[in-house]
């Protein structure tokens, strides 16, 4: 009896000792996302932790908390650099204040083109800005594409700079993009964003700025009937993670993580442009004036006392802001 008292007792310390083991492996992670869960970024966040449980045969499960059930973007960003938060999609726009690196894809006209900005961010400038976020406690996994924003208005369309003069356009409330509009002759004007459409329909403002999803499910294009294809910023979205989850990780599982990051920008990417082609087919339908600037030269020029600005203040960004604007 006693011998087999001592077989219990051993087996069950065997099996106890197995499953702490697995507790020890195994992670739980929160994501945090601000959109509704069917947008294209919510797609491929489901499917990133969908994909890294699976390739790590459930040693690293996760939910992604949408619509932003989880507070703010900058307490998510802070909660993420604590290891609080183990990932989430953040736009680079307003991690400015914590990572000065971010603030230069905030710089208009700095990409050319969609295309450039998922090559140069897939390469040399992705890894630059990744590492100013590593030094912040931050990974990055992918890139994530949130559009390119142009502007609409609702008196002609927008050809050259001097098209902007005398409007009263809209902006984010942002240094650089007030100095945009200035450096135009426009009219910056920041107000919040729930405030645009009666501001368009009373003659508040002239106009306004955005991706074309945005301009279609807010129906400005009611109030706003000239959409100019300026595409003067491309902030693309970043899928981070916490470094504090990322140094847990074995080297192994970080590989496969980042392979799901990597794998997951891919798909989104996909995702973003289906919606923002049928967005153009809703505005066209309703009416829209739709026009692409072929040469943005003009526009580019135009900046030179933004740019001025943004490098006397942060002249450590100079190399970085030339990588850019000198790429093919």
């Amino acid at each position: 009896m006693k011998l087999t008292s001592k077989l219990m007792f051993g087996s069950a310390v065997v099996a106890l000792s197995g499953l702490l083991a697995l507790g020890a492996q195994a992670a739980e992670w929160r994501g945090w996302n601000i959109h509704v869960p069917d947008y294209p970024v919510s797609i491929a966040m489901d499917s990133f932790i969908a994909d890294v449980a699976e390739k790590t045969g459930g040693e690293i499960t996760g939910k992604v908390f949408h619509a932003g059930v989880l507070g703010d973007q900058p307490d998510a960003i802070e909660q993420t650099r604590l290891g609080i938060m183990d990932f989430g999609v953040f736009s680079l726009g307003p991690m400015g204040p914590a990572v000065p690196e971010t603030n230069v894809v905030s710089l208009p006209f700095i990409f050319k083109n969609i295309d450039q900005m998922y090559r140069l961010m897939d390469g040399e400038v992705g890894d630059a800005i990744d590492k100013g976020l590593q030094d912040k406690g931050i990974v990055a996994l992918g890139w994530y594409d949130a559009g390119a924003r142009s502007f609409y208005n609702s008196q002609h369309p927008i050809n050259t700079p001097d098209d902007v003069k005398g409007m009263k356009i809209r902006v984010m409330s942002n240094d650089l993009f007030v100095g945009m509009v200035e450096s135009m002759g426009g009219n910056a004007t920041p107000m919040a964003f729930g405030e645009v459409y009666q501001s368009l329909q009373t003659g508040v403002v002239d106009g306004a700025e955005n991706n074309p999803p945005s301009y279609e499910s807010t129906n400005h294009f009611e109030v706003a009937k000239y959409y100019s294809m300026s595409e003067h910023l491309i902030i693309p979205e970043c899928l981070c993670m916490s470094k504090k989850s990322w140094d847990a990780l074995t080297p192994e599982q970080q590989e496969i993580v980042h392979t799901a990051g990597r794998a997951s920008a891919e798909y989104q990417r996909e995702l973003w442009q289906a919606r923002e082609a049928a967005s153009m087919e809703v505005v066209r339908a309703g009416g829209t004036e739709i026009n692409t600037i072929a040469d943005k030269a003009p526009f580019q020029a135009a900046m030179a006392s933004v740019y001025d600005k943004f490098l006397a203040d942060n002249p450590d960004l100079t190399d970085l802001v030339n990588m850019i604007r000198n790429a093919d």
